[in-house]
């Protein structure tokens, strides 16, 4: 970090609407340290900014735990809900607070959506939570030492433009499904069907229940809600979904298991002390003796792909919307923030709520007016408040949670499908595999490397291979290796 950081406050980008208006007086000391005036804003238009990130992100405390919980580890142990929501809760809280401080943009953190589902259903059934958790870590580490050797420029560079935006568009895909399968509107047909359709409507092809019921409602209700540009609309959604449950419920005969892992009934108290047995179980390198250190290596690098450009994206993207960036469209500062989302990645792997990474919804607060890092001073002061109430996010059933990961994942789609050009059949194919190999193989590990393997071929089949990166080609050789891994150790006489 540059020696200014540590003396005259967290340095950001450099103003672009003006200094501010002159009052005569001088700045206080928050002021000062955040650069308020400097960029045009208020304390007061900071502070309702902070508010409206909050409530547009706030879902998290309730879809993480939904994502991580619905996996088992491969000795059958699940994470506990309550100790999920307060990991979640301070995870987000800590690191906005810390990006706030150090990078001094309005860029809110939070547990990722898509790389939790690498973290519960790739990474945990191969082994223990401690070291699917240890991964997660160990990728944050990673992306701090690219970040600060500036090797991030050139991992950027290496993965093809289209390919990036097809992980992005094939993680939307992925998590969809995750929503549709466990509200219970797509399920697995059994293997004794002898049918060649692995999926299907509802139950034998028909939706049935009240929790249907409200899953179907709450999409339809996020849907308009959206179209409407409400503010917060994923989180009002899931609140009014929750009433509806709960009054279901309580008139109803449904069965406890119908709803998933929380079940919708009021709950005794609306405040309770925080369950923090989930923080600091980790452990750095145990995956690596369940799986080995090329599949391990890879789950690490799978990660820290997602991570790194997700971020990429996303910081960019709300600098722009906030007009701090500079004339080359770059966002002064980006090594710090970077940097800072590198820790963030690492702490909530610490924190056992997967990897925490910058929220776009963090453009609800810019809308507002938010320039500065004093808006993430409300919102994650507000993610640690919440850290009490522990008990009304764990009476949201899935049925109600869910629709949002099919929302979030449709807009993740929409701002990625249309900047692929599609026009060059070596990136065309190569992103529509990736697109549809993460939900069909139920793996984004397996998207991101048929997609890289295949855009390899054919930039060579074309005599483009000089279009092709080495450290692109390094990656193919290491994804190579982890599909035909099974027939080398049989050649090897290892199995």
């Amino acid at each position: 970090m540059p020696a200014s950081a540590t003396t005259a406050g967290p340095a950001g980008p450099s103003p672009s609407t003006g200094s501010g208006p002159s009052t005569g007086r001088r700045p206080s000391a928050v002021d000062r340290f955040f650069k308020v005036s400097e960029r045009g804003s208020s304390v007061g238009r900071e502070l309702r900014g902070g508010l409206a990130t909050f409530f547009a992100m706030a879902y998290i405390i309730v879809l993480n735990p939904i994502i991580l919980g619905s996996g088992t580890d491969k000795y059958g142990h699940q994470l506990d809900n309550a100790q999920l929501v307060t990991a979640t809760a301070l995870m987000a809280g800590l690191t906005t607070l810390l990006m706030g401080v150090i990078g001094n943009v309005p860029i809110a953190l939070a547990a990722g959506l898509g790389i939790n589902a690498v973290v519960s259903l790739q990474l945990a059934p191969q082994m223990s939570w401690p070291d699917a958790m240890g991964m997660v870590v160990l990728a944050g580490l990673v992306l701090m030492v690219l970040v600060a050797s500036g090797l991030r420029q050139r991992v950027l560079d290496a993965i093809p433009g289209g390919l990036r935006r097809a992980i992005a568009i094939g993680i939307g895909l992925f998590i969809s499904l995750i929503g549709l399968v466990d509200a219970g509107f797509v399920s697995r047909n059994p293997d004794a069907a002898h049918t060649t359709v692995p999926l299907g409507l509802g139950t034998g092809g028909q939706l049935q229940g009240w929790p249907v019921l409200v899953f179907v409602l709450g999409l339809a209700l996020m849907f308009v809600l959206v179209v409407r540009k409400a503010k917060g609309a994923i989180l009002i959604g899931i609140a009014v979904m929750t009433g509806l449950a709960i009054t279901l419920n309580s008139i109803a005969t449904i069965p406890d298991e119908k709803w998933g892992l929380a079940v919708p009934t009021i709950p005794d108290k609306i405040v309770s002390m925080p369950d923090f047995g989930l923080i600091g179980q980790v452990s750095l390198f145990g995956g690596f003796r369940e799986v080995g250190v090329l599949t391990g290596c890879l789950f690490v690098f799978t990660v820290l792909l997602s991570s790194f450009f997700d971020a990429m994206g996303t910081i960019i993207g709300v600098g722009e919307e906030a007009k701090l960036t500079d004339e080359k469209g770059q966002l002064p500062g980006m090594g710090r923030v970077l940097m800072t989302d590198g820790a963030a990645v690492a702490l909530g792997g610490a924190g056992s709520c997967s990897a925490n990474t910058c929220f776009v919804e963090s453009t609800a607060g810019v809308g507002e007016g938010a320039r500065t890092g004093l808006a993430n001073m409300m919102t994650g002061g507000l993610f640690l408040l919440a850290l009490v109430f522990t008990p009304l996010a764990t009476v949201v059933p899935s049925q109600a949670a869910t629709p949002a990961l099919v929302v979030v994942g449709l807009l993740i789609m929409a701002s990625n499908v249309g900047q692929i050009d599609w026009s060059d059949i070596t990136v065309a194919v190569p992103a529509f595999l990736t697109m549809i190999s993460m939900p069909f193989t139920y793996s984004i590990t397996n998207g991101i490397g048929i997609g890289v393997l295949s855009f390899i071929l054919l930039r060579l089949a074309t005599g483009r291979a000089r279009q092709i990166p080495w450290l692109l080609n390094a990656v193919g050789v290491c994804f190579l290796v982890y599909f035909l891994l099974s027939p080398i150790e049989q050649a090897l006489g290892l199995k």
